[in-house]
């Protein structure tokens, strides 16, 4: 239960395998094998030990991969970085996890020791990965330390906007349970191929590299989403057998992309997780595709990616559905006093299993409050049906309390992204002197013709009078977070300071 034992595994049992596959460059398992170890032997020497702290700080790229797994060889506990994070948010983590080494390319080199200069970073080395660390050198044999299963592999940092950055800390064994169960309900082996279009650096990213190199398979990276018709080219070239994706992914495709028009006839599965996806794009991406599996899923970092997830033969049947518990994870869904809810009842979302997190990085009172008597409180609320499937019905801290009723934001999208032109929606909470909070939604149109009574006729005719809109805002794009995520806390702040860049504003009546 070493997550770098995966990598040794597949080494022995597949040498000659493409283990990562970026633009025009291709690396065997046995040659990621043999640079992982060399550069593990480098941050040796350089006196990085057991427990330490290494920030990753790169976009997808095979040197990223070299450098997961050699810090993960020393010892040492990986802390990935996105590297389009703006300053104060890497001085953030850097403040919080105190590294010994940085690894990063040769253009973000400066950046990294200007930051570095800027804050107390008591003397952490910047390697440069790109720069002969990760070529085809003589495999050098030292001896590398004992690692054990409890001990932290990666930290790493929730999405969020503002405040104190949270860190995860996942042991080897919390990632390994966790990508032993991917493998095994995807049906994953090492004639698949995936494409990683997501970052490495988040939980969802980082879970396709461990899947992947454990089943033996190939990650085709394209960091080229913003021009969707490439990447699809990209799969279509490479075979692609597998596609991961958050709801933003799929809406681009669905809209702006050649994929209704280009056949995929490899593409076996896709996933979908990161957020809710409206049911008539998943079917409208199935009836594309309909050779191709559809599996949603659900998780947090905090669960090393997956709790949740709904077999396609189930799209149909239960329709918004996130499904039922991975394979070695308990699924419960409590009440406020803390027993089981009855079907149909909601409740808070709380699961247990060895994929559930150590806790937060130097965070003890945050770890305790969502780590209790060995489950983790998702935050999410949920609702179980008589046969025991999952809906999500909410974040405990998205609810919109307006007047005295509590209203969900995702009832309010899944009704507005029905209504044909709408491309996509978000809604929040925003001050109100009479009912506390308003219904606020942000829409981006695919027909410039609707307008706000549109909108608002269509919601009344589904929506219960106190769930419909008070204010409508037309945008020219949705803000997303780099993980893919809808940056409600964007959204909010823009709001409140009265203007929303590229956009059109509309009271509704």
């Amino acid at each position: 239960m070493l997550l770098h034992n995966f990598l040794r595994e597949t080494a022995k049992k597949y040498p000659d395998r493409e283990a990562i596959v970026h633009l025009s460059r291709r690396m065997t398992f046995a040659l990621l094998d043999s640079v992982s170890n060399n550069l593990a032997n480098h941050l040796i020497t350089l006196s990085v030990k057991p427990g330490d702290r290494v920030i990753l700080c790169m976009e997808n790229c095979c040197e990223y991969i070299c450098a997961y797994f050699a810090t993960l060889k020393a010892g040492a506990v990986v802390v990935p970085v996105n590297s389009a994070l703006i300053a104060s948010e890497i001085q953030g983590i850097i403040q919080n996890c105190s590294p010994v080494a940085v690894l990063t390319v040769n253009r973000r080199k400066s950046v990294m020791t200007n930051l570095l200069q800027g804050i107390d970073s008591k003397g952490a080395s910047i390697i440069v990965v790109d720069d002969g660390l990760c070529t085809n050198e003589p495999d050098n044999q030292y001896r590398l330390p004992s690692v054990f299963p409890d001990q932290v592999a990666a930290i790493l940092y929730t999405s969020g906007t503002s405040g104190k950055p949270k860190g995860v800390m996942l042991t080897h064994e919390n990632l390994c349970t966790n990508a032993l169960s991917i493998v095994r309900y995807l049906n994953l082996t090492c004639a698949d191929k995936v494409a990683a279009i997501l970052p490495f650096c988040y939980s969802y990213g980082n879970s396709l590299l461990t899947t992947h190199i454990l089943a033996g398979g190939t990650l085709v990276i394209d960091n080229r989403f913003m021009y969707p018709n490439t990447v699809i080219e990209t799969m279509r070239q490479e075979s692609v057998t597998g596609f991961a994706g958050v709801p933003s992914h799929f809406a681009i495709l669905l809209n702006k992309s050649s994929l209704k028009t280009t056949s995929l006839p490899s593409l076996r599965y896709v996933t979908q997780a990161g957020g809710h996806l409206p049911p008539e794009q998943i079917e409208e991406f199935c009836q594309i595709l309909p050779h191709v599996q559809f599996y949603v899923m659900y998780g947090q970092t905090e669960a090393s990616a997956r709790l949740t997830y709904l077999e396609p033969i189930f799209l149909k049947i239960k329709v918004g559905s996130i499904g039922k518990a991975i394979p070695d994870v308990d699924i419960r869904v409590v009440n406020k006093t803390g027993d089981d809810a009855a079907p149909g009842e909601s409740g808070e979302v709380i699961a247990r299993g060895k994929n559930i997190m150590a806790g937060y990085w130097n965070d003890p009172d945050g770890t305790k409050q969502v780590l209790k008597d060995g489950w983790l409180y998702t935050g999410d609320l949920a609702r179980r049906d008589e046969d025991g499937f999952l809906f999500i019905i909410d974040r405990k801290k998205e609810i919109i309390k307006t007047g005295a009723n509590r209203v969900s934001p995702l009832e309010i999208e899944g009704v507005v992204n029905r209504m044909p032109g709408i491309r996509e929606c978000a809604v929040c909470g925003t001050a109100d002197p009479i009912l506390g909070e308003a219904i606020r939604l942000f829409v981006v149109l695919n027909n410039d013709k609707i307008t706000c009574d549109d909108i608002m006729q269509f919601c009344k005719k589904r929506l219960s009078p106190f769930k419909i809109p008070k204010f409508i805002e037309f945008l020219t794009i949705m803000p997303y977070l780099s993980s893919g995520k809808i940056n409600r806390d964007f959204l909010r702040k823009h709001m409140l300071s009265g203007h929303l860049a590229n956009s059109q504003k509309g009271r509704s009546s």
